[in-house]
């Protein structure tokens, strides 16, 4: 007897940039010295509620906003550290990422990494994949923060 077998390949499409940040400064002075260095204006918005374990409480997670007039993207700030965990947890070294919608080109991607990395209490900032995320459901809510 021979079966036919179909697979079907589901791609979840992650339609944004993610930065990791590795810092040792709290999360309103790291987005001061962003605001200053590379002309944003983060502002505080409600923290990122996320699940780290199942059965749990949802952790928090800080959260900044920066939507420029000029710009057809918004930028998120947000601590990978809650209150209850990591958003992240393969990624612990970094202490905050910086996310923002695809429509930013190559060249302005590796521009602004490339200022963040000139901000001196700036430790490293790096391009994340987010196809190469292993918490994939971690990037379904990252990716969820754009459907507001």
């Amino acid at each position: 007897m021979i079966l036919n077998r179909k697979f079907l390949k589901f791609e979840i499409d992650l339609d944004f940039v993610l930065i990791a940040v590795t810092t040792s400064l709290k999360d309103y002075r790291i987005c001061y010295l962003i605001n200053k260095y590379l002309n944003f204006n983060f502002t505080k918005t409600e923290d990122l509620e996320a699940e780290v374990n199942a059965g749990e409480p949802l952790a928090t997670f800080s959260q900044y906003q920066y939507n420029p007039k000029s710009a057809r993207s918004t930028f998120y700030f947000i601590a990978n550290k809650g209150s209850d965990g990591y958003l992240l947890p393969e990624m612990r070294k970094a202490d905050y990422f910086l996310m923002t919608k695809n429509n930013i080109d190559e060249n302005e991607l590796d521009n602004l990494v490339s200022s963040l990395n000139k901000v001196a209490e700036i430790v490293a900032a790096v391009k994340i994949d987010p196809k190469k995320i292993k918490s994939r459901e971690k990037s379904l809510i990252l990716a969820q923060i754009f459907e507001v």
